[in-house]
């Protein structure tokens, strides 16, 4: 596994690979929110033993991981990372794509399958389905609560903490995981300054949408999506999916259940190994 970097128009993306770009699509990995490509280090390992002949890509999405910030005053509007994805894709994957998404990741996933068809053979979404939406009359509410968040980001003193040991301990306690599981994605996650470790991730991250789109246009782009299509949901996962992937997916989708959480891609590598090369190759 390697380390790359791919510079964009407004930002580089970091990324951890195995194999090469070659005729056959190119199969990249998006994360989910304030995690990095080190979610997919064991699912990538399994992947390649698996599937030697395959350029695996796991990116770090813009502001998350090694890839850098996009600025103060930038709050990562959902549609951005579409752009992101578009340019990476256009300038260095000649080749259709495989694309595969945790949580975030899955709706800027299934998104981008929707909007660019002729770029994308396969979809595997984990614990992710439809873009997140409400009603319009919550327009209003989202805006304001959106507009505070920011104030409340920018007046906050980060402390970070007093040992990696204590920033793996209280990630793993939020992610109900592990601390061996979430172990790479702290270690890629954190940076250590004057003695104590902070997040290397953009604070402006953890902003609250300033708008959500209404369900009609969700359903849209999920309903656009042309390739073959499989959504693998943990058991114990985040137990509104079922009935948001009964809702928007089409029948074309195939769901699985597995063993896990909202990071059963981590409980689970190998599992979500195989299918990943089964269902959407």
């Amino acid at each position: 596994m390697r380390e790359t970097q791919y510079d964009l128009s407004n930002v580089t993306l970091s990324a951890l690979e195995i194999g090469t770009p070659s005729s056959l699509p190119s199969i990249i990995l998006l994360h989910g929110w304030l995690d990095n490509a080190a979610s997919f280090a064991s699912v990538l390992k399994s992947c390649a033993k698996r599937a030697p002949e395959r350029h695996f890509c796991a990116l770090d999405l813009a502001g998350h991981g090694l890839s850098t910030h996009k600025g103060t005053g930038y709050y990562y509007p959902f549609h951005d990372y579409i752009d992101d994805i578009y340019q990476l894709i256009t300038s260095f994957f000649p080749q259709k794509c495989i694309l595969v998404g945790h949580s975030l990741g899955a709706l800027i996933a299934a998104c981008y399958s929707s909007t660019f068809p002729e770029q994308v053979t396969g979809l595997l979404q984990i614990e992710g389905a439809a873009p997140l939406a409400e009603q319009s009359d919550r327009a209003v509410q989202r805006l304001r609560e959106g507009i505070i968040s920011r104030e409340q980001v920018r007046s906050q003193v980060t402390r970070g903490y007093a040992s990696f040991a204590a920033a793996l301990r209280h990630r793993a306690q939020v992610n109900r995981l592990g601390p061996e599981l979430i172990q790479p994605v702290v270690e890629r996650g954190l940076v250590e300054r004057d003695g104590r470790w902070f997040w290397r991730h953009d604070r402006q991250l953890q902003t609250q949408s300033a708008y959500r789109m209404p369900a009609e246009q969700a359903s849209a782009f999920i309903q656009g999506i042309r390739c073959p299509h499989c959504l693998i949901l943990g058991r114990d996962g985040y137990t509104d999916l079922p009935q948001t992937a009964a809702v928007h997916l089409s029948k074309q989708c195939t769901i699985l259940t597995i063993v896990g959480g909202h990071h059963c891609h981590l409980e689970q590598p190998e599992n979500v190994a195989q299918t990943m090369l089964e269902y959407i190759d």
